[in-house]
């Protein structure tokens, strides 16, 4: 399962960052960086809800 990114949808809230840090990080300037990909085995859950919090619907999860 992949992490997908609409750059052009995300407005770099943060809400995605604030459930998984150490995947998504929204920097200074408000541009998301995505330090993963692909879904490590046991976040699934994590990583789905941290998608589904973003506001703009510019996350999404592929397989």
């Amino acid at each position: 399962m992949r992490i997908a990114v609409d750059y052009d949808k995300c407005s770099g809230l943060g809400m995605c960052e604030s459930i998984s840090p150490d995947v998504f990080e929204v920097e200074d300037d408000g541009s998301l960086t995505l330090h993963l990909t692909e879904v490590p085995e046991g976040r699934e859950d994590e990583i789905r809800q941290a998608c589904e919090a973003c506001p703009t619907e510019a996350l999404s999860l592929q397989d």
